[in-house]
């Protein structure tokens, strides 16, 4: 049952996730022609264009991308992705009845990319993506294989925001579509990497057996040493290495100045950390 269970729970998430990126449409994007890119961007012009339904066309857009995604790239897409494309571009015009939160530009574009960046997140956890211009940058990048897939991406998306500028003789709203599209671009890093931040403390010391002890004993955080050599001494030195949560860094700065007034410390950001005394694998 269990991977029964696995599955159901994954479909409900990519549902949830579709769902969410939905709204952000419905609230904040279209009703206030901010076109941040993609399909969707696409379909926001031509709904008010033509009245046509953004997941309508949204839709229409995609399924040819799959076709030519499984002629040229041997469909490594998968049905969890293909599952997600659909239930976004229903879940648009299920909530299309939403009224519009705000017609503020800057709100309409930071609170859009915050939902629709969350949205889009739960979506990526789970190894898929909504389609769109994912694929056709993967399809591009077919033809040239000289430019990256990320800069083909932004390129695309681009487009699509200065065209739907210029459809709606508006340039202002490419510049919010802009803040719109950075936003997501944060919020789906938050989402996928994880925001509670943790440190990475490295020590150099004389003092690395008291230290580490110390550490060890007042934190209960494992600690770890390399074998270094300084050039400048040309001499075998150890290095310890620590993973702290970042309301635990003041009281190991307090630990090693204590022991080694000289010791050299520094810390890097560490954006998730899976394990004991941290977060569990999934």
């Amino acid at each position: 049952m269990k991977p029964v269970f696995r599955t159901v729970k994954t479909y409900l998430i990519l549902t949830l996730g579709s769902l969410i990126a939905a709204t952000a449409y419905n609230l904040f994007l279209v009703p206030n022609k901010i076109a941040p890119g993609g399909v969707g961007g696409i379909g926001t012009v031509l709904y008010h264009l033509y009245s046509i339904p953004v997941g309508v066309s949204m839709l229409v857009m995609n399924v040819p991308l799959f076709l030519l995604s499984i002629k040229f790239l041997g469909g490594r897409f998968g049905i969890k992705t293909f599952f997600a494309t659909i239930a976004l571009s229903v879940a648009i015009d299920l909530t299309s009845f939403l009224p519009s939160v705000t017609d503020d530009l800057l709100l309409a574009g930071l609170f859009g990319g915050l939902i629709l960046g969350f949205g889009l997140g739960i979506v990526f956890t789970q190894g898929a993506t909504t389609g769109g211009t994912d694929i056709a940058a993967k399809l591009a990048h077919r033809w040239l294989p000289h430019i990256s897939i990320g800069t083909l991406l932004l390129f695309i998306d681009m487009a699509v925001v200065f065209w739907a500028a210029v459809v709606f003789r508006n340039y202002q709203l490419a510049l919010y579509a802009v803040i719109t599209l950075f936003v997501i671009a944060k919020v789906l890093d938050a989402v996928l990497e994880g925001v509670d931040f943790a440190k990475a403390v490295y020590v150099i010391s004389e003092k690395n057996e008291e230290i580490a002890g110390k550490i060890m004993d007042e934190l209960a955080r494992g600690v770890t040493g390399f074998k270094i050599v300084g050039k400048w001494t040309q001499s075998d030195r150890e290095m310890l290495l620590c993973v702290v949560r970042r309301r635990e860094v003041p009281r190991i700065k307090r630990i090693v100045r204590d022991l080694d007034p000289r010791a050299f410390v520094f810390l890097a950001d560490v954006r998730e950390v899976l394990g004991e005394g941290f977060k569990a694998m999934e």
